[in-house]
């Protein structure tokens, strides 16, 4: 079920805890998973009340996924992750291109900027601009609203509406800037950032639980999506966000290489939820992770964008990404079958 969601934080009264309560890793199926990116997200993740997923995105293994009662749950609202899909949608149907400056209230802006400071009147626009019909069958095309794995047990639907919100709650506008109305699932997110790192290819994601199945894995293709051209416009907002932008705290643990991401920041019926999807471009090849926090007060994008570059760091401690690391790392750099404080701005940003 999806409800609508406020996002004035200061006034809200927040109900869930943001700190784990008990051992949220114990139930979870391990041993298909990299036991060394396994750990670097448990560390990451720490006390707080979240899950992380780490894919291949070459070939849409899920290498570890931490909190696997969350991570397979129904979802949640995808707050300004939504604005990827978005992005991708007005690039494609020729609404702007990547230096096109819109006129919003009192300012101008780019496609780059909005993505780096989750700028909502920029994504309102695009959303007015392109329609409900339009942003629906591209969210739907990206993975939205279908499972995102392929058998995987106990994973549960996100699910994307098919009808716009009510004008009085914002219309496509808001849908296109918050999500609201939306629901996703950590998985969904992972597997169509895998598709922007590996250049439009859709995979179904695939969670081995046995070291056979890991043996004998082989890659299923859900679809491949044409985003290839505009890729590198949406890069450029991504690596904006981590370099100056709302994911910019990830920089305060890691720094050895790119990280492309976009955060999300939302509330619903006292809960606040935290996102950051992103990919890296590591020296060994390219990993998605997606961090979903649950919580209180606490709980926004730019801290699971800090838990994110906690993650890279742990890795990089571990010797994850030398020439002698990871036999995951260097599977996945070639390609093979196996491998791998909110920055609420002005004019309207979230985060």
């Amino acid at each position: 079920m999806v409800y609508r969601t406020r996002h004035h934080y200061d006034y809200e009264r927040f109900t869930t805890n943001s700190i784990a309560q008990g051992d949220i890793f114990a139930d979870d199926v391990t041993a298909g998973e990299d036991p060394v990116i396994r750990q670097a997200a448990i560390a990451a993740l720490g006390d707080l009340n979240g899950t992380a997923v780490v894919i291949n995105p070459n070939n849409g293994r899920i290498l570890a996924m931490v909190n696997q009662k969350m991570a397979l749950s129904p979802g949640v609202e995808p707050c300004s992750t939504i604005k990827l899909t978005v992005a991708f949608a007005a690039l494609s149907e020729g609404i702007v291109t990547r230096d096109t400056e819109v006129q919003l209230p009192g300012f101008r802006m780019d496609m780059t900027q909005a993505l780096a400071h989750s700028n909502n009147l920029y994504f309102e626009e695009m959303g007015r601009e392109l329609g409900f019909d339009r942003v629906r069958h591209y969210a739907t095309m990206f993975g939205l609203g279908e499972l995102a794995g392929y058998h995987i047990a106990g994973e549960q639907l996100g699910e994307y509406p098919d009808h716009v919100l009510p004008a009085a709650e914002g219309g496509v506008g808001r849908m296109c800037s918050f999500g609201q109305g939306v629901s996703l699932t950590p998985l969904q997110l992972g597997a169509f950032v895998a598709a922007i790192a590996n250049g439009g290819t859709l995979y179904y994601l695939q969670h081995p639980t046995t070291l056979e199945e890991v043996a004998n894995f082989e890659p299923k293709i859900k679809r491949t999506l044409d985003i290839g051209p505009y890729i590198p416009d949406v890069e450029d907002g991504m690596a904006g966000a981590v370099e100056y932008g709302t994911a910019r705290s990830l920089r305060v643990n890691f720094k050895e290489f790119p990280v492309f991401g976009k955060t999300g920041t939302c509330s619903n019926d006292g809960t606040r939820f935290g996102w950051f999807g992103s990919f890296s471009d590591s020296p060994q090849g390219k990993l998605v992770t997606v961090f979903l926090l649950e919580g209180g007060r606490p709980v926004y994008g730019p801290r699971a964008a800090e838990l994110t570059g906690e993650f890279y760091k742990n890795l990089w401690e571990h010797n994850y990404f030398s020439p002698k690391g990871s036999q995951e790392a260097q599977s996945a750099s070639a390609g093979a079958s196996t491998g791998p404080a909110a920055d609420e701005t002005a004019r309207g940003a979230d985060n």
